[in-house]
């Protein structure tokens, strides 16, 4: 463990480095053109390669009509193409504003109208069997029917112009790849390094819809600042990234959790490696075959099918040396199995979310392996965090805890066209108010103990769910649980369970129950267990708000 004199050198040492999201991507490619910058299975790109595609798709959206500060939506998989994209719109001066590809089309006409969308581009292909095309013809009536697909005027979105249609095929109302490709010839490309130019740090970057937990979205704007200082100060300092590392997450690009990493290994030039969708087989392939040496997989259904896939054991993956495994929220026996396969890695813990551009906290490498896997690491320099108490409005005592409250650089700029949600999250003296239940420790490290809404009223006694969650996850016969709350004519609320079951085990409701009633108090324990393989998911997160809806259903409350 590193003494405090040689922590507080290195913050004296530390200086603020940020561009913009475009520079970015140039200054890598200045620096090292013939490196692998992007890796998907079966495509690889140096950073020459994705800078002059990059550019090119900017002369195209500009050519589009694309003005500087409006708003560009991506619909599509994880692919070269989302990269290529997401660098163009910032280059043209635009704002990003990837959509999640799983949004069913009363979400995207939602997004689109509420995003102020002037152009969306999305795919022919057919992801996850979802059909791109199909989807938007639902969520924007009289599209099949324009007489001019580069200049829409549809009622119910009165400022999207066009949208793209990436792929082959020609469908009505998009305006096709080869013409959109074609387009480019219109823009030479000293006019998309004038729009470069002109972007301030502070302007927004990206706006990013809330992963859709509760009920619609919200948009959160997060400046240039806020994306590239975070993933510097993340990548460069508190992870030790270097040229030679390949860093692999497995999200979605539309993610945060997606983003951050890729900005973070691009400041040094490394290679960003990922996957158009997550398969636990081919991602362990992946690791090995690509010799990926930092892993961000961060999210419980990704471990947990990491580790419980048959060709775990066997996988090399020797060379990685940091994983970001958030083993403190993680049920045990993922911190057992990876520490056992990957002994000679770095294991740290992150805490983080959409509206602070990713991460507030992550642990130091040098922090002592418990610490490192029991708790979520020290805040980023130049962020602060507060943990309130709820009953007084002060600071909680070390160890007590709180709502998790967050202030900085990298704090979203507000919620789009929302002054009433941005007032509620941040208060007059800056701070974000996180809906988060944590504690810091006289150490100064950070903990995630649930969600102040994901808080059951049982009786008049408080339970977080998470306390269930991790009660259940210690029976040998769960894979993952997940706990609601339902109501309850006598207490008002009580707790039911969603359960995944280890594979091979036959575990039943009523053993759970009764293992619950061994552990924990007799109010905490869940009055129903419901068994599934599958989660209602967002990009990262499960939707609880689903699994309560179908169960009260179900039982006619």
């Amino acid at each position: 463990m590193a003494s405090s004199a040689s922590r507080s050198e290195s913050l004296r040492q530390a200086r603020i480095q940020v561009t913009t999201l475009g520079d970015l991507l140039l200054t890598a490619a200045d620096r090292y053109p013939d490196s692998p910058a992007l890796i998907l299975p079966g495509v690889r790109l140096t950073y020459a390669q994705l800078a002059e595609r990059a550019l090119a798709r900017a002369r195209s959206l500009k050519a589009l009509g694309v003005r500087p500060r409006e708003h560009v939506g991506l619909l599509l998989p994880t692919c070269v193409e989302f990269v290529e994209l997401l660098f163009a719109i910032a280059l043209a001066g635009a704002v990003v504003v990837p959509l999640n590809a799983r949004y069913k089309y009363s979400e995207l006409a939602y997004a689109i109208e509420n995003g102020d969308l002037v152009t969306l581009i999305t795919t022919d292909r057919v992801a996850e069997q979802v059909n791109f095309t199909e989807r938007l013809h639902q969520a924007l009536p009289g599209l099949a029917a324009s007489a001019d697909p580069a200049h829409l005027a549809l009622p119910a979105t009165p400022r999207l112009r066009n949208l793209v249609l990436l792929g082959t095929t020609r469908v009505p109302g998009f305006v096709s790849e080869a013409e959109f490709e074609a387009r480019a010839g219109e823009v030479a490309e000293d006019q998309v390094h004038e729009s470069r130019l002109r972007v301030r740090l502070r302007d927004v970057a990206i706006m990013l819809y809330t992963s859709g937990t509760t009920s619609n979205p919200k948009g959160c704007l997060l400046t240039h600042e806020a994306m590239v200082r975070n993933s510097i100060s993340l990548g460069r300092h508190r992870y030790a990234l270097r040229h030679e590392d390949v860093f692999w997450s497995p999200l979605p690009l539309f993610h945060i959790a997606a983003i951050l990493p890729m900005c973070a290994i691009f400041d040094v030039g490394g290679a960003y490696a990922t996957m158009g969708y997550f398969e636990a087989g081919a991602a362990l392939k992946m690791l090995a075959t690509e010799r990926v040496t930092a892993t961000y997989p961060c999210f419980v259904t990704i471990m947990s099918d990491l580790i419980h896939h048959p060709d775990f054991a066997t996988t090399d993956l020797s060379r990685i040396t940091l994983m970001n495994s958030n083993f403190a929220v993680q049920p045990p026996g993922i911190a057992t199995a990876m520490l056992k396969a990957m002994p000679h890695a770095t294991y740290v813990g992150t805490f983080g979310m959409t509206e602070t551009a990713g991460t507030v906290s992550t642990s130091r490498l040098d922090d002592p392996l418990e610490e490192r896997i029991q708790r979520l690491g020290r805040p980023l320099p130049g962020v602060e965090v507060r943990i309130q108490d709820a009953a007084t409005g002060e600071d909680a005592a070390p160890g007590g805890r709180g709502e998790v409250l967050v202030r900085g650089y990298s704090l979203l700029e507000g919620y789009y066209k929302d002054p009433v949600k941005t007032a509620a999250a941040i208060d007059p003296e800056g701070w974000y108010h996180t809906g988060d239940i944590g504690s810091i420790d006289a150490a100064g490290t950070l903990m995630f103990h649930g969600r102040l809404k994901d808080m059951l009223k049982v009786g008049g006694e408080n339970v977080a769910a998470a306390e269930i969650e991790s009660c259940l996850q210690r029976h040998p016969g769960v894979k993952l649980a997940q706990v609601v709350g339902i109501p309850d004519a006598r207490l008002g609320e009580v707790a039911a369970a969603f359960v995944e079951r280890t594979a091979g085990t036959e575990v039943t409701a009523q053993e759970l129950i009764d293992f619950c009633k061994r552990e924990i108090a007799g109010f905490k324990v869940p009055r129903q267990v419901r068994f599934l393989s599958q989660w209602p998911m967002s990009a990262s997160k499960i939707q609880k708000f689903r699994l309560r809806d179908e169960l009260v259903r179900e039982l006619s409350l």
